[in-house]
């Protein structure tokens, strides 16, 4: 996984998460992107993407 691909899902990651203390999002919908939140931020530690291991995607630039 790329550098910048790493920073979007953070950043993303930490959007979701502000939404959902101010109450912007709630319920249903509030709890799956807060999963997927911690989805974004779990593969961005750790540096792989299953899905982008299924698809064949590599956004990492290699020698």
């Amino acid at each position: 996984m790329g550098g910048a691909d790493r920073i979007i899902r953070i950043i993303a990651a930490i959007i979701i998460v502000t939404l959902f203390w101010r109450g912007e999002i709630s319920g249903v919908l509030g709890y799956i992107l807060l999963a997927l939140a911690a989805i974004f931020v779990l593969t961005s530690l750790v540096n792989i993407c299953p899905l982008y291991n299924i698809f064949g995607i590599k956004t990492c630039k290699t020698k």
